[in-house]
């Protein structure tokens, strides 16, 4: 073996990786870990990762597990399926905004087909001013490093007679801040600029502060141009292995796609809207979904109200999104964050990059002409990619088509062609517009094999990494070159060699992000009761049946039981006398139990919550879940925030809105897993978090903080109610049904109250405004609309037609049952409710 073979194989070791870069993997274990998540690409290198990353095994298997353990509807229905399906993709969007560091208070997730699709979107919906305007008209403005989907768009403002203007990157640099803007008078005309964070030809970020200087117009070619700029960041290729953070770089359109993060789900994208440009889009088109109401007969077309109702045109693909939470589950188990991801991927990047560039024929001819504007010093500024085409000895370009056979025969997957970005394969190969055109007639259409036109190429050669890759993958590549394109004895350029690893970005930068905390355990969604809003209102006009012992007896009302459910849809827990919180009932819904997707488990998805006995010991802290055939599980009932960095602080959701919390453990996610048979989690919320009240403040009700409840800091029900329904039920039984699943004690606890009150008359608590329980003053918020919830018995589990079949017929399908309530702060920090006391109530 030559001397200079041996000192090229003395460099393709892993010693050599960790003296340039030395940021490698995820843990010690990662290695065995990827072999047993990747045993499909065994004795394959894959190295195409920038076209469709791979997807882990068990994102694939926990993905089946979902599916085939729940039903998922169409989401434009109202059935329990169709609920659980809804609930779990606004799961989905949260945690893509959480994975991009917003929140939907400043951005809105349309899903699309794909990033393309997103693109497309945009071009018909943005307000572009023709030039027939008074005002200027508007200008769409495209890096040429952009992707084919991008420069397409201009197609949509040609036919307007918008003529687009395509910018050089060296055009931006060379004025990189306009000294002055234009003067004039300031219009309001929308422009739109579009560049990639990473260029898929080459892989090169182009810098994310552009974006706020487009938007001040303080960056060409913005500073030349009267009126309102707005900025689409393509993150398609960037998202893959890199983190973007949008509350620093707030685009106004960012289009992704997913499979390229996690490789699973295809054909499926999204289009991040920041919410103050959301309002300026019109839609040219209206499909199933998106109508709030709409005329056959008449040109009449109300638009929902919410953003992504009204882009998302006819069912979305429920299945493929609801697998992205696997994707996330995924991703982050395997490697932590994506700034590790980051780390990993660059650095095998440019290793590759260190040593292919500096690969010889033995005649000095250089190997590799690869296509960078950079020498691959700095993840913030490259990403995973390396474009290059191979030469030969004589200084000949191997055509790509070669490589790609020859690669494809070692099982080595590359990609080759022009990867649907004409722009920079035009600025790197030096193809002028002619030679385009030429290169056409000539018989070469973009994706086809034709790879040398009078031996000059028509496209290259591309390697990404993901964040899967190995230096083992590394290595086969690098052999796969010297073996077929190297003519021996192989050579290296010692020189630059050396300039490349002088180059080297510093390690101390890399390991500072390493420091970042990582997102722990997913946040979950849920809700309580029912929110259905067509319930929500009872039936004021009905006429009250009231019994002749009621009528006579006329004794005050008294407060008869106090229950407080410490976990959403487990069991009540009875007690006599209690402390008001500033939330309600001190610990009432202070925690949840969420699934594997982190969506709230409530009884109408798992009927066996109700069997899970909640008790609350003030004295010891704690609180005790009880229930046959499970091990006890005791948590605190107040964490620090030691204990809260320890297991997790995510983000949840309940009736509609998001609260914080704070995830309770290993050992209970354990054993209420399988107690239930399915994985979930138990959470509490968040004790530095404030939700407020939304039921009611259009009728003047007074805003109070909530718990996880649904509506109000309370549910009261009203014993004479209960006995009133409780005759209907009876009268319509069979004699051969079980009476004792309806008696008082269990029809009340079907009703899942607060309060329970000894009133006088059934349902004279719907016409109350106010009410003394005690020494506390209470404010009614609104009826309790039910759902089928009330249809489970909390002593079984067992579910039955009743009573909701009487409560609708009485209440003429507006079934609710029991009222919302407030309480004004109480001055005695230690007031409590006490079973005995006095009720004093004032009519509405």
């Amino acid at each position: 073996m030559d001397r200079d073979l041996i000192e090229f194989n003395q460099l393709c070791t892993f010693e050599t990786f960790n003296e340039v870069w030395g940021h490698y993997g995820y843990g010690s274990d990662w290695v065995e870990e990827r072999e047993r998540e990747f045993i499909r690409i065994k004795g394959i290198t894959y190295l195409d990762h920038a076209g469709a990353t791979l997807y882990p095994e068990s994102l694939v298997r926990e993905f089946y597990q979902d599916i085939s353990r729940n039903v998922y509807g169409n989401p434009h229905s109202h059935n329990p399926s169709s609920r659980l399906t809804g609930d779990t993709v606004e799961r989905v969007r949260d945690r893509i905004l959480q994975h991009f560091n917003t929140t939907p208070d400043e951005y809105t997730v349309i899903f699309t087909s794909g990033s393309t699709a997103a693109l497309k979107l945009v071009a018909e919906s943005f307000p572009w001013r023709s030039p027939t305007a008074v005002e200027p008209f508007s200008q769409f403005c495209y890096l040429t490093d952009n992707h084919t989907s991008v420069v397409g768009m201009r197609e949509v403002t040609s036919a307007l007679g918008i003529v687009p203007l395509p910018v050089f990157f060296e055009e931006i640099e060379a004025r990189a801040k306009c000294l002055t803007q234009s003067e004039g008078r300031d219009f309001q005309t929308p422009h739109l600029f579009c560049y990639p964070a990473q260029s898929n030809f080459s892989g090169r970020k182009y810098p994310l502060w552009y974006i706020r200087a487009i938007q001040a117009r303080q960056l060409y070619p913005a500073c030349d141009s009267q009126g309102r700029w707005f900025v689409l960041l393509d993150a398609a290729s960037f998202a893959g292995c890199s983190p973007l953070d949008l509350q620093e770089y707030p685009a106004d359109f960012v289009p992704i796609s997913f499979y390229k993060i996690f490789g699973f789900p295809t054909g499926l994208g999204a289009l991040l809207v920041r919410n103050d440009t959301a309002a300026l889009l019109r839609k040219t088109y209206f499909g199933g979904g998106t109508a709030a109401a709409y005329l056959t007969g008449e040109n009449y077309y109300v638009p929902k109200p919410n953003m992504a109702d009204r882009f998302e045109d006819g069912t979305i693909s429920f299945l493929d999104i609801i697998a992205l939470n696997h994707g996330f589950d995924a991703l982050l188990t395997f490697t932590g964050s994506m700034d590790r991801i980051q780390l990993h991927t660059f650095g095998l990047a440019r290793y590759t990059y260190m040593l292919l560039s500096s690969l010889c024929h033995g005649n000095g001819q250089q190997v590799a002409q690869i296509y960078s504007d950079n020498m691959f010093e700095n993840p913030s500024t490259q990403g995973a990619i390396i474009n290059f085409n191979l030469i030969d000895s004589h200084g000949h370009m191997i055509g790509y088509s070669q490589v790609d056979k020859l690669s494809s025969l070692f099982n080595i997957h590359v990609r080759t062609g022009c990867f649907c970005n004409t722009g920079a394969c035009q600025h790197f190969l030096g193809i002028s517009n002619e030679e385009v055109k030429n290169n056409l007639q000539a018989g070469h259409i973009c994706g086809d094999n034709v790879d040398l036109v009078d031996g000059r190429p028509t496209g290259s050669v591309r390697v990404s990494f993901g964040y899967m890759s190995t230096f083992q993958d590394c290595q086969n590549f690098l052999k796969f070159v010297v073996d077929c394109f190297v003519e021996k004895p192989v050579k290296v350029d010692n020189e630059k060699l050396e300039r490349v690893k002088l180059n080297s970005w510093s390690k101390w930068s890399c390991q500072s992000r390493l420091s970042m905390p990582t997102n722990k355990t997913p946040e979950g969604d849920g809700d309580h009761y029912s929110t259905d809003s067509e319930h929500l209102v009872g039936n004021k006009n009905e006429v009250r049946l009231i019994t002749e012992e009621a009528k006579s007896n006329g004794k005050a009302p008294t407060l008869r039981n106090i229950y407080i459910y410490p976990v959403k849809s487990c069991a009540a827990f009875e007690v006599t006398n209690w402390p008001v919180g500033h939330l309600g009932l001190l610990h009432d819904r202070g925690w949840m139990v969420v699934n594997g997707n982190g969506v709230c488990l409530n009884q109408k998805r798992e009927p066996r919550l109700c069997l899970i006995h909640p008790q609350i010991d003030l004295l010891s802290n704690t609180l005790l879940l009880q229930a046959t055939g499970m091990d006890s599980i005791c948590v605190p009932l107040e964490k620090d925030k030691e204990s809260h960095k320890s297991h997790g602080v995510c983000q949840s959701k309940v009736c509609g809105d998001r609260v914080k919390t704070v995830d309770c453990g290993e050992e209970a996610a354990s054993q209420l897993s399988e107690f239930l048979g399915q994985p979930c989690r138990l959470i509490k919320q968040s004790l530095d978090f404030i939700r407020n009240m939304k039921k009611g403040l259009d009728k003047g009700v007074r805003s109070s903080s909530l718990s996880l409840v649904n509506e109000a800091q309370y549910l009261m029900i009203n014993s004479a109610s209960i006995d009133f329904l409780q005759k209907d039920i009876t009268h319509r039984q069979e004699p051969s049904d079980d009476h004792g699943l309806f008696d008082t004690q269990r029809l009340i606890s079907r009703f899942r109250a607060n309060l329970v009150i000894s009133g006088n008359e059934p349902f004279e608590e719907d016409d109350w405004s106010h009410l003394n329980i005690g020494n506390i003053h209470m404010q009614v918020v609104g009826p309790c609309g039910r759902c089928q919830m009330i249809g489970v018995d909390q002593a079984t589990g067992a579910k039955t037609k009743e009573p909701l079949l009487s409560l609708s017929a009485y209440r003429k399908g507006k079934v609710t049952f029991g009222v919302y309530l407030v309480h004004q702060t109480p001055e005695d920090s230690h007031a409590t409710l006490s079973v005995g006391s006095s009720i004093m109530a004032e009519m509405s």
